[in-house]
């Protein structure tokens, strides 16, 4: 009798136990849990525009709508071209030209007015802001407009386009759709890995523009013709010819011209290269477009000839000179 009388005891007591868990798990009535996390209605993966209560919605907007303790409601809609967005139970509602706090406050009473939601708390994403997109032009791989989604700098913005052109320059000019009056200009560096000041933030609705290089031509007698691209009028004519390798042997450095194309036609610059090489005259600064060309001198190129062709011959002739 001792041990029933001791299991039934075990028995109340853990009954007891049970009925005070259940009891602590029960919402009292009137008491609303803490609110949830607005990124809770929206899966984590799904990267998104940081939702200000002033950036106004427009048509083609991809939006994540959540109502706080009605997780039936939530939904992801993409704005009509009319500007409305369909929701569950209230139908249509136009949000267009609205901001995302005053598309809110409308969506809630809607859904109070109509019965639906007692004391309803509506939050928005912007998931895609299609009409806010950043529009990426000039000398990148793939020009046009891209999602403004999540934080976008300007490295992430190139990068995305599908990085710079072959023929791309250092020159970026920044529109900003709320001043589209005050351009931000940068020129960025060789090596974009240390260039962290200029990797500003690009805004939804921003156009950047990155601007093609200039290239100086180098032609006539010289070791490389080429042509050369620079980013700024910093390239001077003895720095172009260094680069082109110099002038040959037959070279006319005094008859030098640079060929510049102006409104009224091509004008032609006489440089004196020989006197600039001796510091006798002032070096010329290039232009882009700029053609530097040197000429040739015939008859330094006819006596070159007959030194070459003597001292072929002479070697010809050691060469059968020792064939006996």
């Amino acid at each position: 009798m001792f041990r029933r009388t001791r299991r039934f005891q075990l028995h109340s007591l853990c009954l007891l136990v049970l009925s005070c868990f259940a009891f602590a798990q029960t919402p009292v009535p009137g008491d609303a849990p803490p609110p949830q996390s607005t990124q809770s209605a929206v899966s984590p993966d799904t990267p998104q525009i940081p939702s200000s209560s002033s950036t106004r919605l427009a048509a083609g907007d991809l939006i994540d709508l959540s109502v706080y303790g009605v997780p039936d409601l939530n939904t992801k809609a993409r704005i009509g071209n009319s500007g409305d967005v369909y929701l569950p139970l209230i139908d249509y509602v136009h949000v267009a030209d609205l901001t995302v706090e005053e598309a809110q406050e409308l969506i809630q009473k809607r859904l109070e007015d109509g019965g639906f939601v007692r004391n309803a708390h509506v939050n928005i994403f912007v998931n895609e802001s299609a009409s806010q997109a950043i529009n990426v032009m000039g000398e990148v791989t793939h020009p046009g407009p891209y999602p403004a989604i999540g934080e976008r700098r300007l490295f992430d913005v190139i990068s995305a386009a599908g990085g710079l052109t072959e023929k791309a320059g250092r020159n970026v000019t920044i529109f900003h759709r709320q001043n589209p009056d005050q351009k931000v200009e940068l020129h960025l560096s060789s090596n974009l890995a240390d260039d962290t000041k200029d990797n500003v933030e690009i805004l939804p609705g921003d156009t950047v523009i990155v601007a093609r290089s200039g290239i100086v031509y180098v032609v006539g007698d010289v070791a490389r013709p080429s042509g050369f691209m620079i980013d700024d009028d910093t390239l001077t004519v003895l720095k172009a010819l260094a680069l082109a390798g110099g002038g040959t042997r037959t070279a006319s450095l005094n008859g030098a011209k640079i060929l510049r194309q102006t409104p009224n036609g091509v004008r032609e610059i006489p440089v004196k290269l020989q006197k600039v090489l001796q510091a006798k005259a002032p070096d010329v600064a290039m232009l882009k477009g700029d053609v530097l060309f040197v000429p040739g001198s015939a008859g330094k190129a006819l006596a070159y000839r007959g030194a070459e062709a003597a001292f072929s011959m002479t070697s010809a002739l050691a060469v059968i000179a020792i064939r006996p």
